[in-house]
This record gives structure tokens, sequence and C-alpha cells, in this order.
């Protein structure tokens, strides 16, 4: 949905009469909703059942998306994408943790590879089946589409997934955390997009200052919806760290790709998919086998040299050009996607292996958090950049050479992030997978 959202968002502005600012609200809310609820939910998660939980996810999801598929107003639209944002961090919130509570840890690793695996798959088929349904059948058809999926998913559910998964069953829920939580986090996400304005400053402060007194808050709660203290470890907090710093590092990507191959090379939007899903392409069929590999070796050695391989990938990237052969721009996507599958599923199974089993709810949302607000942040930090360098214009001939300029040290940035997460990830010290 998120992938295939981008194609349908023109579509939208001619029918609904948008303008630029609306329309950026549609997956923007979407993502907030997703990283500020993920937490509440995951520890909800934990006290009242992770199948639940899950299945209330995907009724959510697909009466947001029939709602958003029949909006009359962009407003409705909105409101719409808020809701399946809300469903998605029902299931976002539990998936892992499921996963990590039916499969032994000696082959965690392997199912988490194929939880990434249908993660990129996703990413690579949502543009294609997006244009495809936006082109021939309308922007709505995008929204449609998810309700003959979430029928079949609740059919799934109640059909092979049998039995519940509690971590402390008929806990408390802490509502005061989570009160302070969700806004402050909306805060310091959104402010840091628009930081910078004066408004996303105050904004951004503000989140951050609600955040302090969530911490504050959680360290004195008997039953916090994040276990501060589970996080003392080099294991769990730099494994977390690690996740967050690779999706800021790797978000943005598409984005600058798909200006750079459309504005200055003038390709058409087609064969820009393509040449993009390269990189979820390679993740997509590398992770099931390096997800194996992570059950029987040093997990901290494969994620370390992917966050290096996707570090050589992006410095590739900082040096294209005007003259730059497309081959050179598909080495780097290669490099890319191999290192985020060399990646993703071990530092996957050393975060939910260095938590208890009644935490995984918690844990599972802890790991999608890292990934929504890395890529909020990724975002952010690349319309900083464009706002420096370009300003808030339309790219055009007159300015390619500032938005070259602009690309070359966003990618610069993104390099120097995911090398800081190699070291990061060395320093979290050897653990052994078959200890959980």
């Amino acid at each position: 949905m998120g992938s295939s959202l981008s194609i349908a968002l023109p579509l939208i502005q001619k029918s609904l009469s948008v303008n630029i600012i609306l329309l950026g609200w549609i997956p923007t809310v979407f993502v907030l909703a997703n990283a500020a609820f993920l937490l509440p939910f995951g520890r909800l998660a934990d006290i009242h059942g992770r199948k639940k939980i899950f299945t209330y996810g995907v009724i959510i999801y697909t009466i947001a998306s029939i709602l958003a598929a029949l909006s009359p107003s962009v407003i409705y639209l909105i409101m719409g994408s808020f809701l399946q944002g809300m469903g998605c961090a029902l299931i976002f919130a539990t998936g892992v943790a499921i996963l990590s509570s039916v499969y032994p840890p000696n082959h965690r690793g392997e199912v988490l590879g194929f939880f990434v695996t249908a993660v990129y798959v996703g990413l690579f088929l949502g543009p294609l089946i997006g244009g495809f349904l936006a082109q021939n059948l309308g922007w709505r058809s995008i929204f449609l589409f998810n309700v003959p999926i979430g029928l079949l998913l609740l059919t799934i559910i109640q059909w092979k997934l049998k039995g519940e998964w509690f971590g402390s069953k008929n806990g408390a829920f802490d509502f005061k955390g989570s009160i302070i939580y969700i806004p402050s986090l909306i805060a310091v996400l959104y402010g840091f997009s628009t930081i910078q304005s004066n408004i996303g400053r105050v904004i951004f402060i503000t989140g951050i200052i609600g955040v302090l007194i969530f911490i504050l808050q959680e360290l004195r709660s008997f039953n916090p919806i994040l276990k501060l203290r589970d996080f003392k470890s080099r294991t769990s907090s730099f494994s977390a760290l690690a996740l967050l710093l690779m999706n800021i590092s790797t978000t943005a990507l598409w984005t600058l790709l798909s200006l750079y191959l459309q504005d200055l090379l003038s390709l058409g939007p087609q064969i820009t998919a393509i040449i993009i899903s390269v990189e979820p392409l390679m993740v997509a069929i590398f992770s099931p086998p390096v997800g194996r590999l992570s059950d029987h070796m040093d997990n901290r050695i494969l994620s370390a040299t992917g966050m290096a391989i996707t570090s050589i990938g992006l410095l590739i990237l900082s040096f294209i050009n005007f003259n730059t052969g497309l081959w050179i721009i598909i080495i780097g996507l290669i490099l890319i996607g191999l290192g985020l599958a060399l990646f993703s599923p071990p530092i996957t199974n050393i975060f939910m292996g260095s938590m208890k089993r009644e935490n995984y709810g918690m844990a599972s949302a802890t790991l999608s958090t890292m990934i929504y607000a890395g890529q909020t942040f990724s975002l952010g930090l690349l319309l900083l950049i464009f706002t420096t360098y370009i300003g808030k214009v339309q790219i055009t001939t007159s300015n390619f050479n500032q938005f070259l300029f602009s690309l070359k040290t966003a990618f610069m940035i993104f390099a120097f992030l995911s090398a800081l997460g190699v070291i990061i990830t060395i320093l979290m010290g050897k653990q052994n997978n078959k200890i959980y």
C-alpha cells in the first residue's frame, strides 16, 4: 500500500482538486499513525493476546481501505489513511512477536528471513500493481484491492493460526504513558520533517520534551509500555540503534533516484520503477538464505558486513552525475539490496533474542517503531537538504546543478550514517544464538 500510493498521488490530486500540502498529508498521516501507535499496541498484544491484536489490525485496515476508496473529499481520504496506519500498527506490532513465539530459537533467523522477504516483495510489487490499477481502474482501486486481501487474511488466521500467545496475560496497561507517548512521538517525527520552518522547530523541541517526560514516566511505572530497563544491555540498545540508522540511510534512496532518473535523465516512470526495484528484489532473494545462516553463526558479523556493503553502495551513488551510466546505478542498488539482506534478518534475530518471551509484543513494536522513525528522519533530512540547496521550487533545467549537489550531499551523509552503523554493530558484542 505504501509503495503503490506514491504512484496514485498525481491522480488523486486531479480527481479531488487537492493542493500539494493536503496531498502530502495522505501518506504522512499513514506513517505517523504507524509510528505513534506501535508501542502501545505491542504492549496490549502482550496483555490481551498477539493473535487477537493482529486480527483487529487486519479488520481495521480492511474497513479503513473501504472508507478511503469511497472518500468524497481529501479530508475523508486523510482520515481513511490515518485509520489504515492504525490498523497497520496493530499488524506490525505483533507480526514478529507471533513468529518469535511460534518458532524455536534455533529456527528464528530462518523465519525472520522469510518475514523480511515478504516485506520487500511487497515493496517490489507495490509500484507495479499500484501503477497498473491506477492507470486502468483509477486510484480508488488501489484501496479496494486491499479488501479481498484482508478477507483472505482473516480466513487464514481462523483456519491456520490456532491458539493464542500472551506475554503478561491480564497485566495492567500504562494509559498515562501512552497518552504522553503518542502525541510526543508524532511531534518529534512531524517536527523533524518540517524543521526548516520556525513552527517545525517548535513542534520538534516540544516533542523532544514530551519524549523525555515519557521516559521519566516509564522508569516510574510498574507496567510500562516500553520497559527501558531491558535496553540496558548493549545487545538490545545497539541493535535497535543500528536498525534506526539503516532505515535513515536507505529510505530516501527511492525519492532521490526517482527524481534523478526522471528529471535529469528524462526516463519514464515505468523504466524508473524497474531500475529502482533492483534493490528490494535483491533483499527478497537473499533474505531467506541469510536468515537460515544467522541461526548458525555470529549475527553481529552478518549485520556489520551488511551495513558495510550498504555503505559502499551509497558511496557509489554519491558520485553519479549527468553522464553516469545506468549500470553504475544498478551496481549501487545491487550492493545496497545485498547489504540490507545481510543486515535485516540477523539484526532482528539479535534484538528479539535479547528480549524475554513475555515482552515479544513490546519488542516487535519497538523494531517497527525504529523502522518508521528511521523512514521519517530520512525523508525529513532529505527535505532539509533540498530546502538548503534548492529552495521551495520545482526541479527544472535551471537548477539541475543544485539538485545534483543535493543528491551527492544526501548520499554522502547516508553513507556516513551507514558506516557509523557498522561500528555500532561491531561494538554490540558477540551473542550466542543458542541462548535466548
